[in-house]
């Protein structure tokens, strides 16, 4: 009998240890309702606009969801308290689309320091410590403007023509990639030229505006500007063509939302964008699936496509655009 006793009490001691813990692990029972944060960079630029849309969306969908939303307004120290405030809060998962990669490096760390899985969309961190990132693959979108615009300026080995290239955040890993994906198929032309050193735009269509305004007085030819985002290679476009020039020279973008940049394009003020697919919606399923303990693979990269004036309607049309 008192062995017995003596059983049960060791029992109930490693149980107790044993109960704290596991209401830290996701998937340990499921819960009524899971509390997610998600830190946006800014909601002013479209493409954000839309990813917030898209991941609100999702939530609405899953009823045992409690989704917490807080705008960076394009501060890292902004996203950083933002987090920390999340981590305060004891949230059961974390989904973050940093401003900067360095910036927000430390407070991911912290977060998932403290047991709450992080999920990062779209830009990255200098870190492994995180549960999974989902984005598009900005080397393979630059590379795919890249060809884009060897093709347009006259074919492999024949391309000829300066080009303008607006950065979207000399301090962000996704412009960059553009860039490099954007370099490896122009840099082999030797016809091809480029009249500007590393301009950033912050992403944004009035800076982008300027950037092309500057370079429309200072060269009298130019046949292609590639920006790294739709807003941007719009900014250069209203400055070309406030100058009178803009039928002289082709612009290029990324991100292709269907009543932005697909609609530019279908009205021939841009010759093409490049689909980069918002996050947000499948970072939501996939923090369900971490919170339900299932397995998710570390990294989960979105596809993209060529958009131009041959499959703008048909995408209008899907969108009911």
């Amino acid at each position: 009998m008192n062995l017995t006793r003596r059983h049960f009490a060791r029992l109930a001691m490693a149980t107790a240890f044993i109960a704290p813990l596991a209401l830290h692990m996701p998937g340990a029972w499921a819960k009524d309702k899971y509390v997610i944060g998600f830190s946006q960079t800014t909601t002013v630029e479209p493409w954000r606009v839309q990813f917030n849309k898209d991941l609100v969306a999702e939530a609405k969908n899953q009823p045992n969801v409690e989704l917490l939303v807080a705008d960076g307004q394009d501060k890292t120290e902004k996203q950083v308290a933002d987090v920390e405030n999340f981590i305060r809060q004891e949230v059961d998962a974390i989904l973050i689309s940093p401003k900067e990669s360095a910036g927000l490096t430390g407070v991911v760390e912290k977060a998932m320091d403290a047991g709450i899985p992080v999920i990062v969309l779209d830009r990255n961190v200098d870190t492994d410590k995180f549960t999974q990132w989902i984005g598009g693959d900005n080397v393979v979108i630059g590379e795919a403007a890249g060809q884009h615009a060897v093709e347009l300026l006259g074919g492999k080995g024949k391309a000829k023509g300066t080009v303008v290239e607006i950065w979207g955040g000399l301090g962000t890993q996704a412009s960059h990639d553009r860039s490099n994906g954007f370099h490896k198929y122009t840099d082999a032309e030797k016809g091809i030229t480029y009249l500007l050193d590393k301009q950033s735009g912050d992403w944004k269509q009035d800076q982008a505006y300027n950037i092309m305004a500057t370079a429309l007085r200072n060269h009298e030819d130019i046949k292609l500007v590639y920006g790294h985002n739709d807003p941007m290679a719009y900014g250069a476009y209203l400055a070309a063509k406030d100058a009178g020039r803009e039928k002289d020279i082709l612009f290029l973008g990324v991100d292709g939302l269907p009543n932005e940049g697909v609609q530019w394009v279908n009205k021939g003020e841009l010759a093409a964008t490049f689909l980069y697919p918002t996050p947000g919606a499948e970072g939501l399923r996939q923090a369900l699936k971490v919170l339900a303990g299932e397995k998710v693979e570390k990294k989960i990269v979105l596809g993209t496509e060529t958009i131009t004036k041959a499959n703008a309607p048909e995408i209008l049309k899907k969108n009911g655009l």
